[in-house]
């Protein structure tokens, strides 16, 4: 079942930390990651002005590879969230019947 979840990754403080997070987000190894959990084509980005931290809404397939990404214990990306991420807050988005 697909769901739609909104992430907010804060980053740590330093000079091209938000470079480097989003150069891996965009490599075959990043891309490979979010695959397991989430459809890339379907996440919609946006960017604090000072790049402190980033926001994606996330059209999630596998709950269970999102929790192991946003704990920072999926094995892949541990090296980089250790690196550049200070925090990860995840909710669940539901639609608002008008």
């Amino acid at each position: 079942m697909e769901k739609e979840n909104l992430v907010v990754a804060k980053f740590k403080s330093g000079d091209g930390i938000f470079e480097k997070f989003m150069g891996w987000m965009q490599s075959d190894e990043g891309m490979g990651v979010r695959k397991s959990m989430a459809y890339p084509e379907k996440t919609v980005p946006g960017i604090a002005p000072d790049k402190s931290y980033i926001m994606f809404k996330i059209s999630v397939h596998n709950e269970e590879a999102l929790k192991e990404l946003a704990s920072g214990t999926n094995a892949i990306a541990k090296p980089i969230f250790d690196e550049c991420i200070e925090s990860i807050q995840v909710w669940e988005c539901n639609p608002l019947e008008l």
